[in-house]
């Protein structure tokens, strides 16, 4: 057996590889504490740019919706145009965020929360997508009826757009909070929406028993009045979506909602 003295002790040949490979570990171990530490940073402001995109995108349908209602009560066909011109960029936000999920999904494999905040940021972008599409039709709707005056005057529907913009900019507030309690609270105000849109329609089909020439008019406002009772459900998916990310629990917490 080979070796030398160093300060009376006899170190062998095997001693000093062992001793070698002790050290080299320690220094793969802090390596891969520098790599890992490195890539949950890259990983986070991943996260933190999609949740941005996110909000952006939400932000530009809430604009979509208060552009279409107010281009519907100004009788503006103007800006209902620029209401249906702007369905192209949300779908393209829609889009490039769908691609920042699948990229994150590939290249990080993420798990347990971060996997769970992934796949909301893909349900919410499918929803705000949908609130868009909506904007869009009552923007179609107000070019219809731009050209008449109306035979009341809008009360339930400007207060519905603005109840469901509130909704809106809650639930996205929610997701930023990572709120519980915020998104329960939207789900809860889907009640005041549904209770309008159904009081407007007993107004409206009465109107059109009493005079047949109101009917064409009072249909396009019952299909407003839908559209805006469909984009608050939307917003309610979303708020639904927020409570699964941080709990692990998808359900339904608005009760109409069950069984649909």
């Amino acid at each position: 057996m080979k070796g030398r003295m160093i300060s009376g002790l006899m170190i062998t040949s095997e001693d000093a590889l062992a001793n070698r490979s002790f050290h080299t570990g320690e220094v793969n171990l802090k390596n891969m504490d520098a790599i890992q530490s490195t890539t949950r940073k890259t990983f986070d402001a991943q996260l933190k740019e999609l949740e941005q995109q996110l909000l952006k995108m939400g932000s530009f349908v809430e604009g979509m919706l208060d552009s279409s209602v107010q281009a519907l009560i100004r009788q503006d066909s103007e800006l209902a145009d620029e209401v249906i011109r702007r369905d192209d960029v949300a779908d393209n936000m829609d889009l490039e965020i769908e691609t920042a999920c699948m990229r994150l999904l590939a290249l990080q494999q993420p798990m347990s929360k971060d996997l769970r905040i992934i796949s909301t940021a893909l349900k919410i972008i499918t929803d705000l997508e949908r609130i868009g599409d909506y904007s869009v039709d009552i923007a179609k709707a107000a070019k219809l009826l731009s050209g008449e005056p109306y035979f009341k005057p809008l009360i339930d529907i400007p207060r519905m757009a603005e109840l469901t913009k509130k909704m809106l900019r809650d639930a996205l507030q929610a997701f930023v909070d990572r709120s519980i309690e915020k998104a329960i609270q939207v789900c809860k105000d889907d009640d005041a929406v549904d209770q309008l849109n159904k009081g407007l329609l007993e107004e409206l089909m009465d109107y059109m028993r009493k005079d047949p020439k109101l009917i064409m008019q009072s249909v396009h406002f019952i299909l407003i009045s839908r559209y805006l009772e469909r984009i608050a459900d939307h917003v309610t998916n979303v708020a639904e979506r927020i409570v699964y990310m941080e709990t692990g629990e998808l359900r339904q917490i608005v009760e109409s909602h069950k069984g649909a």
